[in-house]
């Protein structure tokens, strides 16, 4: 794992969410294609929470989106990237270590980007509704992915047993 700490509260903030991801990869590294690919979930009406690969492809895409979110609101202009359902817990890992490449390019190409935004016409309205400033876009990513991580775990105990 390597460390940003001096990079204050945004490396912080990216030491964490690794640290999330790597706990991920951990709980992954071993499942098989056939428990990666099984429908578990048969009752869900959210499609990104119905199988192993469909929560994984769910946590890359949104993980981009973070930043691809947190970019256009200091005025760049990119695009969300398509979730794509991979094959294997390997090409998952690959995914999210080039996931949080992305995210470490975010601070190497803004270090001193303002985290905190205590005025609410500096907040940034997401997709879902709610109002963030960069601080809070960026904890939410790394308990999005320990919420993925423990449903993950559930879903490996229901189809290991």
């Amino acid at each position: 794992m390597k460390t940003f700490r001096e990079f204050g509260a945004f490396g912080a903030l990216i030491d964490e969410y690794e640290k999330s991801i790597i706990e991920l990869q951990e709980v992954i590294k071993n499942i098989s294609s056939e428990e990666l690919t099984t429908i578990v979930d048969t009752e869900t009406k959210d499609p990104d929470c119905r199988s192993i690969q469909t929560i994984l492809t769910h946590v890359v895409r949104a993980s981009y989106g973070y930043v691809v979110i947190i970019r256009k609101s200091i005025g760049e202009e990119v695009e969300y990237k398509d979730g794509i359902l991979l094959q294997s817990s390997i090409a998952y890992q690959q995914a999210l270590n080039e996931m949080l490449q992305y995210n470490i390019q975010l601070l190497e190409d803004h270090p001193n980007l303002q985290l905190e935004a205590f005025d609410y016409d500096k907040k940034f309205k997401v997709r879902w509704g709610q109002l963030y400033d960069v601080e809070q876009l960026l904890e939410h990513a790394i308990v999005h992915i320990l919420r993925h991580r423990r449903q993950i775990e559930k879903f490996l105990i229901q189809l290991r047993k």
